[in-house]
């Protein structure tokens, strides 16, 4: 299905990795979407000059820049002011970046090693945010891999979105509602894998479905409360830029 010329957007993705490129550029191409590559830093930072206007999204490498993603982010953000920025999340190397990049305004996260079917999904909440509403409790975009256990049968998927209180999935088999599993994930830039009890809420087989969590470590679950506060795009007190 490919969009509109007014739903078109112009999405950059900056890796070093050739294939990685290929594969996000081939799939937003086939939905109708413009791409732009940068394989280098210099390439990049032509392409996102203020004198170079129409790019909607950036999907970025952090490894581009060797050990100074931050930075690269940083210099992104003198050039482009307020252009949205996703990182591919493979490419944060520790922990501690990921307050860093908060602060600059990265709007999101998604696995580099998505495939074809999974990547306009990912993106859809970034190449069209106005039609994303919000809910009550704050929302991350979020793609990342997530385990699900229910008795001895073990699935996996990507993520839709975190909360505080729960995940959305994509899946073409969600679970029926009330379905107890136990959900593992990592966040990124973070080695702790993080397990919660949870339980179907919602399932829709166009789109996936919501775990909502109902029990976890205490650590676990203030690793998430922070991971959401940092991103948190509705709080007018969060330290970000767009």
């Amino acid at each position: 299905m490919t969009t509109s010329a007014a739903s078109s957007r112009t999405v950059l993705i900056a890796s070093a990795e050739t294939d990685l490129r290929s594969r996000f550029a081939e799939a937003l191409q086939q939905a109708g979407h413009r791409t732009l590559e940068a394989a280098r830093t210099s390439d990049l930072l032509g392409l996102v000059d203020n004198d170079q206007p129409g790019v909607d999204l950036l999907l970025l490498d952090l490894g581009l820049a060797g050990s100074e993603g931050v930075a690269l982010v940083r210099r992104v953000r003198d050039d482009a002011g307020s252009l949205p920025i996703i990182v591919f999340s493979g490419s944060v190397s520790s922990a501690d970046e990921v307050p860093e990049l908060a602060a600059l305004g990265v709007t999101g996260y998604v696995n580099e090693h998505s495939e074809a079917q999974q990547i306009l999904p990912s993106l859809a909440p970034h190449l069209f945010p106005d039609s994303f509403n919000r809910r009550s409790s704050p929302r991350v975009v979020l793609a990342i891999p997530v385990s699900y256990r229910v008795d001895n049968t073990i699935a996996g998927a990507l993520t839709l979105n975190i909360s505080k209180g729960g995940l959305a999935i994509r899946t073409m088999s969600p679970l029926a509602v009330s379905t107890k599993a136990n959900a593992r994930f990592r966040l990124p830039g973070s080695n702790r894998e993080i397990s919660a009890d949870a339980r179907a809420v919602w399932s829709d087989r166009r789109v996936g479905m919501g775990l909502q969590f109902e029990q976890m470590d205490a650590g676990d679950q203030t690793a998430v409360d922070e991971f959401v506060d940092l991103h948190d795009e509705s709080d007018p007190d969060a330290s970000r830029l767009i």
